[in-house]
């Protein structure tokens, strides 16, 4: 298999403009937010470390484009603990989803720009087709999202059994991708074209994603990239379209939070600007890192964080 060393074509906008005209609607959409809903101010004087904390999961989840939920739940159950806000299962996943409709969407556009004006590929890289990345992100979300919003209007499962297999699951891709990394996909070219096989696969592992992404704000985008890194495709498309499949995703999802009344506007109000400008700062480490590193830090980020919560939910 041979791998593209040209450049495709740039579109007609120049870098960075996608990202600008992003940033502005993101920022226009936080000032309404600010603007309309009620807050208190002694409970974002008491949140005030979070923007390091929406800072550091934006970075993992636009990096993996796994998802950043699984960063805040420790930190809400420390609140909890520590009297500071208590919120209840559904708030946190309304909070995560409110908190990633920044930041998943700050990465999605970064990653997305990229796709509109990527460089020469190196040794053992492939350009990424528009028509792979775009084909990957609406078949993914013509399934996905009907069943993430039918999920979270008709939801009948037992949360904590659904974690269990959830995340025994992600421990077993989060393995195989750090064996595959360094076994069979070590010394391989990556895959230039999306193939069929792969796309069914996808199309089977949306439904449950989109169950998986109502009941606990992500879901569907780790299981698109692990998937697409496990077949050894571009870091820009495994996590590129995974990254506006979770931006999607967390942006409709919010929406019925908000008429559910589920969503603590503090802690979106001080965590969704920094997890932005993690979005932003994610693309540029990930290519730092480089492909076997970053598949490998982000296996071993998917079975650790995996661990933990099923630890935390067994105590």
């Amino acid at each position: 298999m041979t791998t593209s060393t040209q450049a495709p074509c740039s579109p007609a906008l120049p870098p960075g403009r996608l990202v600008a005209i992003g940033g502005l609607v993101l920022l226009a959409a936080y000032i309404v937010i600010w603007a309309l809903v009620p807050t208190e101010r002694q409970l974002l004087e008491q949140l005030w470390f979070l923007p390091g904390v929406g800072v550091v999961g934006a970075i993992i989840a636009n990096t993996s484009g796994t998802g950043g939920g699984v960063v805040f739940i420790p930190v809400f159950n420390a609140l909890r603990e520590l009297g500071v806000m208590s919120l209840a299962p559904l708030g946190v996943v309304g909070v995560s989803m409110g908190i990633q409709s920044f930041g998943m969407s700050m990465g999605a556009l970064r990653w997305t720009d990229r796709l509109l004006h990527q460089p020469a590929s190196g040794p053992l890289e492939a350009q990424v087709r528009l028509a792979d990345f775009a084909t990957v992100v609406l078949a993914v979300l013509a399934l996905s999202l009907p069943a993430m919003l039918a999920t979270q209007r008709l939801t009948a499962f037992d949360q904590q059994d659904v974690l269990y297999a959830y995340k025994a699951f992600s421990i077993l891709l989060g393995c195989a991708l750090i064996a595959a990394t360094w076994t069979i996909n070590a010394a391989r070219p990556e895959r230039v074209r999306l193939a069929r096989i792969d796309l069914i696969v996808l199309l089977a592992l949306a439904i449950p994603g989109g169950v998986l992404t109502a009941l606990f704000s992500v879901g569907v985008g780790e299981l698109v990239a692990l998937y697409l890194f496990i077949r050894h495709y571009p870091v820009l498309l495994c996590t590129g379209a995974a990254c506006v499949i979770s931006a999607v995703s967390c942006i409709s999802g919010t929406v019925w939070h908000i008429g559910a009344g589920t969503i603590q506007w503090e802690v979106v109000l001080l965590a969704g600007p920094a997890a932005a400008l993690g979005g932003f700062l994610a693309r540029p480490i990930a290519l730092w890192l480089g492909a076997k590193r970053l598949k490998t830090l982000d296996g071993s980020w998917i079975v650790l964080s995996a661990v933990y919560l099923l630890w935390l939910n067994a105590k």
